[in-house]
């Protein structure tokens, strides 16, 4: 079976750019960046419950091949075809390493710097809108999705989305507009207890207090009971 219909198999689209939710005049940057968020959702170890969690995450490395080879790129872009005999898509190529050579690994201090630039950016606010909307207004879905969020960026981001539903560029979901304080103190006890692991994982490496910095990390990588998943992880700096 080739790309496409493996990208329509796993992801419900043949649409390459789709798959990773941009359009076909994204930057390379943009390609690189939104390949770095689709396929970190689907890594094999942060993903363990999915049984298709390796080979979504194959075809991804597959997808980013193609779209960041400018030969390849053309051909799909004009034709709407991926040539499958490619040297880009030889089938011996390792993902995972392919993966690791363009994130490597990262320390926790990066992780800061991102947050430093990435809370309050334009970046940021777009990426909450289109998880509100991919969520319909979910905010227990939107903060466990979203970037660099503890439960004190709630405020924030709620804010965000009020923004864009009172001037028009969003609907006003009702599970929004109409959150129960029921699931509203369900969503604090979670985050209570996140940020007691957090503490845990804290004291187990030896790090000074950081505000919120490693419930920020535990939420990238969804590893919190084992530091060696987040080694693997990189957060990926434009």
């Amino acid at each position: 079976m080739g790309l496409l219909e493996r990208c329509q198999e796993l992801f419900k689209t043949s649409n390459l750019y789709e798959v990773l939710g941009i359009n076909k005049e994204a930057t390379e940057a943009e390609i690189r960046r939104s390949y770095y968020k689709v396929s970190l959702k689907v890594h094999p170890d942060r993903a363990p419950d999915d049984p298709l969690a390796t080979e979504k995450f194959q075809v991804l490395g597959k997808l980013y091949a193609v779209l960041s080879d400018k030969e390849q790129k053309a051909i799909y872009d004009e034709q709407g075809v991926v040539d499958e005999e490619s040297d880009v898509l030889k089938q011996d190529r390792c993902w995972e390493d392919y993966w690791r050579l363009l994130f490597p690994k990262i320390t926790v201090q990066d992780i800061l710097e991102f947050e430093k630039t990435y809370k309050g950016s334009d970046e940021e606010r777009q990426d909450v809108i289109k998880l509100y909307l991919q969520h319909e207004g979910d905010m227990d879905a939107i903060t466990a999705s979203a970037l660099c969020c503890s439960q004190e960026d709630e405020p924030r981001l709620c804010s965000m989305i009020q923004d864009a539903i009172d001037s028009g560029e969003v609907t006003a979901f009702p599970a929004f507009t109409h959150e129960t304080e029921k699931k509203k103190r369900a969503r604090r006890k979670r985050a209570d207890r996140e940020r007691q692991e957090a503490e845990e994982m804290q004291k187990k490496m030896g790090l000074d207090d950081q505000d919120d910095s490693l419930v920020m990390m535990l939420k990238v990588t969804n590893a919190c009971a084992d530091v060696r998943k987040f080694q693997g992880y990189s957060l990926f700096i434009l």
